[in-house]
């Protein structure tokens, strides 16, 4: 897609869960978070998202302090809010108190000069599952090596 451009991803949620549904949302952010995930200083890894009192907050989000910021910089890990449509909230309360579903962060990424976080409901994977995909993998690492030596 033309105008996207891609500052934090979370390959670590694909592994430990499996991603029923994605959803893009803004975030409320100070200007000098803003200028920090210019220079791409962000991180993602450890971040999880709560829906407390009908506001989706996103928590443990890393945005490195702007070097030129001084007083105005704000806790780097502080908890920020994400933007979405009430339905969507409501919508995203009712599956999560299903059973074993829970809201990550995907990605955080530019959309023209908008910053969005891509959110995903996901349901958590067993150790079994893991082994599962990991396998899969090395398969299909095999068959293309295989793939690639024939055509030589």
């Amino acid at each position: 897609m033309a105008g996207i451009k891609l500052i934090a991803n979370n390959k670590k949620a694909y592994h430990d869960y499996f991603i029923e549904e994605k959803f893009e949302c803004g975030i409320s952010l100070a200007g000098t978070e803003v200028k920090s995930l210019r220079t791409g200083k962000c991180s993602i890894k450890e971040s999880f998202v709560k829906i407390e009192d009908g506001q989706v907050m996103i928590y443990g989000m890393h945005i490195s302090p702007y070097e030129k910021g001084n007083i105005f910089n704000r806790d780097p890990l502080r908890i920020r809010k994400l933007l979405m449509h009430k339905h969507e909230i409501r919508r995203l309360i009712g599956k999560i108190k299903e059973k074993g579903y829970t809201l990550v962060p995907l990605q955080v990424y530019f959309k023209g000069s908008l910053i969005k976080v891509e959110i995903g409901l996901a349901k958590g994977k067993k150790l079994y599952d893991k082994r599962e995909d990991i396998a899969k993998k090395d398969m299909r690492r095999e068959t293309e090596r295989e793939f690639k030596q024939k055509l030589r």
